[in-house]
């Protein structure tokens, strides 16, 4: 799928014949998108530029980084080259060492997926977090694979995180949700996840700049095909941590059974504290797969997860560090204003994203280091980011 930017002034010819024949898909009053033989010619008023190829691509080497790369060229709508992907690997998990992607356009609908148990669903999840309300259609996927695994989030981390911040930026509705229907521990699997959600035109700016301070802590401790007594035992060392810092705590115990409970054994914990102005900070641990490592106490867990959640409440910020990525990506789609959202620590993760960002949209963030006062007692030092939105419109959506 080519795109080529063409002025208003602009005849376009093919061989000495005029474009006469394309379809229309207005993105917004002053942007026009023509469709004639599998060629996207994006309409620009007011510019002097004549006809310039827009989709040139990017080249990159490595396997790291892969689904930032393919998402943020979907939506872009710039192709990507990665080659070197483990060249020196017998077994390179590709079919070969090279990947070439032409975005094209992004139907939605109901889909099902049987993800690789090697990861989680969550790790296929964050990815498709970022593309459902771009679709044409409303998403509605069923996943099938690994819930609960030690190196990927876990379906209760986003739905209790990653949901309520979306919706901050105008991506809500009653068909916006996240279901674990089974869930399955590694490395077996066996769980299955259903995630619906809206499509929007635009996405709004924010501004959230003020996290307030910490009201309530609320968890869910889940086990499978294990006694029920671990997940009870489990909330007993957490609270025996967090209750000398706030009374409000309540951590639900999720026990399946039977064919809603996997292939594997296991337990684990998801945190999520929720401040006065609305953000949510989460920390998680799931129990060792089974035949892999040595075997974790539940009260090592729920003690260990705890401090963890205390850690990530130090490094502060609006949106907690798993989704730093996520909140980035919705500032740069939003409408052409400004965008403001503190941040804890950037991770390297969320490094390589901003990069990546400036390389498909030529959006760069302005970073300012917060460091709190020594009486203010607000943690860390954090980061408040600060962009103008590329104004993104949905050309998928369908036009009624």
């Amino acid at each position: 799928m080519a795109i080529w930017y063409v002025n208003e002034e602009t005849r376009l010819r093919e061989k000495k014949n005029t474009f006469l024949a394309f379809t229309i898909c207005r993105t917004s009053p002053s942007h026009c998108f023509f469709l004639h033989k599998h060629t996207w010619i994006l309409l620009l008023p007011g510019t002097k530029t004549t006809i310039k190829m827009a989709n040139q691509g990017l080249s990159y080497e490595g396997c790291n980084f892969l689904r930032q790369r393919l998402v943020l060229s979907t939506l872009s709508g710039k192709r990507v080259r990665i080659k070197n992907i483990r060249s020196k690997d017998d077994d390179p998990g590709l079919r070969g060492t090279v990947l070439s992607y032409q975005p094209g356009l992004l139907y939605g609908g109901s889909i099902e997926h049987d993800c690789n148990p090697q990861r989680s669903i969550g790790y296929y999840l964050e990815a498709l977090l970022m593309l459902a309300p771009f679709m044409k259609m409303a998403l509605k996927a069923t996943l099938r694979g690994v819930t609960n695994n030690p190196n990927d989030p876990t379906i209760d981390l986003l739905k209790t995180t990653a949901v309520p911040l979306m919706k901050k930026f105008g991506i809500d509705g009653e068909g916006f949700d996240l279901k674990v229907v089974k869930r399955g521990m590694a490395p077996g699997g066996g769980g299955e996840v259903v995630f619906t959600c809206p499509i929007r035109r635009t996405l709004k700016p924010v501004q959230l700049t003020e996290p307030g301070k910490i009201k309530r802590i609320r968890g869910v401790a889940y086990s499978v095909r294990v006694s029920p007594q671990m997940a009870n035992r489990i909330v007993e060392s957490t609270r025996a941590v967090l209750n000398q810092f706030i009374p409000d705590i309540y951590i639900y115990t999720d026990h399946m059974k039977g064919a809603n409970s996997g292939k594997s054994p296991g337990f684990g914990l998801t945190l999520v504290a929720e401040t006065q102005n609305g953000c949510f900070l989460s920390a998680e641990m799931s129990s060792t797969p089974q035949g892999q490592g040595d075997p974790v106490l539940p009260e090592d867990l729920g003690r260990n997860c705890a401090k963890l959640l205390l850690e990530e409440i130090y490094r502060g910020g609006c949106v907690d560090s798993s989704n730093q990525s996520l909140a980035l990506l919705l500032m740069t789609l939003g409408q052409q204003d400004v965008s403001k959202v503190l941040l804890g620590p950037l991770s390297a993760y969320t490094i390589e994203f901003l990069r990546h960002i400036r390389d498909f949209f030529q959006v760069m963030f302005k970073i300012e280091v917060q460091k709190p006062l020594e009486d203010e007692r607000k943690g860390g030092d954090k980061v408040l980011m600060t962009c103008v939105g590329v104004g993104y419109s949905n050309i998928n959506k369908t036009i009624k």
